[in-house]
């Protein structure tokens, strides 16, 4: 129960930013003289990987609670997270520049009184991830790393759409959470937003596909009449055997579904799949080989 237990509330950051809809990330912009920020506050973890990707690990100086990588974020500072910012704290620390979520209002308005930069993020498509990628880079100062790393995103991501661009294309449902033990409280991915498309790259087709909505709330008579062909769970933590087994019985009681008949549930315990950061692109590859497994 206790793996279980710590991987929801990443489930639940995830679905709540999912159902905020898409949108792209954009910065506050930066005085034309400002030397690039040596204090970095980031509340997003997929920016989070981004600053320690492109060299700018060293000048972050505090993190949000769901941050998990890369593992030198171990030693940082927590300063709350989406819903429950340490404004205090996060001012006392004199950051040079805060990335937060477009939602996070109350916080930018501090921010602001406080005379201090911030990054606006906001969750969308996925290649949005590599184009807040390179606005990140310019705005600390690491714009050619980050131009390479997004470029060799991209890259990857495109070789595997090039593999799976003629193969057989399986109906897919992909589950973004739920109650524990139970297909109840079950949420998919819609048919826009990051996950949709790192699915449809993998050479899936989203069974949500025309749901214009990043989650969809899923019923089991829904699910039973969309008839997908594969079904996968995306988690952002591990999972152990002995939970692994239990979850994947939880779907025998929709025998109907071709997915659970044929035995393509699949439970994939994986943050890459789940952040939008530069690991994206092998959370890609990682679905496109769950998807076109030999069965």
């Amino acid at each position: 129960m206790r793996q279980n237990t710590s991987i929801r509330p990443l489930l639940r950051l995830t679905l709540f930013l999912a159902l905020a809809g898409p949108a792209v990330a954009s910065q506050q912009p930066a005085p034309p003289s400002a030397a690039a920020p040596q204090r970095i506050i980031s509340l997003v973890p997929a920016v989070t990987e981004m600053l320690f990707a492109i060299g700018a690990g060293d000048r972050t100086i505090a993190v949000s609670s769901f941050d998990r990588f890369p593992p030198e974020i171990g030693k940082l500072p927590r300063v709350g997270a989406l819903l429950d910012p340490d404004v205090e704290r996060i001012l006392a620390m004199r950051p040079d520049l805060v990335i937060v979520y477009r939602t996070q209002n109350d916080l930018q308005v501090q921010l602001k009184r406080a005379q201090i930069p911030f990054f606006l993020y906001e969750h969308a498509g996925l290649a949005d991830v590599t184009s807040t990628l390179r606005q990140v880079g310019e705005r600390v100062g690491a714009a050619q790393r980050a131009a390479e790393l997004a470029a060799a995103v991209e890259q990857r991501i495109d070789t595997v759409r090039k593999r799976t661009r003629d193969v057989t294309k399986p109906r897919t449902l992909v589950v973004i959470g739920r109650d524990p033990f139970a297909l109840r409280g079950m949420f998919a991915s819609g048919g826009i937003g990051f996950i949709h498309d790192m699915i449809t790259a993998a050479g899936g087709d989203n069974v949500f596909a025309d749901v214009e909505r990043q989650a969809v709330q899923a019923t089991s008579e829904l699910l039973i009449s969309r008839k997908p062909e594969v079904i996968v769970e995306l988690r952002a933590d591990t999972v152990d055997a002995s939970t692994l087994t239990r979850e994947l019985k939880v779907w025998g009681t929709l025998a109907s579904i071709p997915a659970v008949r044929n035995r393509r549930v699949h439970i994939v315990g994986d943050p890459r799949t789940v952040i939008p950061g530069p690991r994206v692109a092998e959370g890609v590859e990682l679905l496109a080989a769950v998807l076109h497994q030999s069965r």
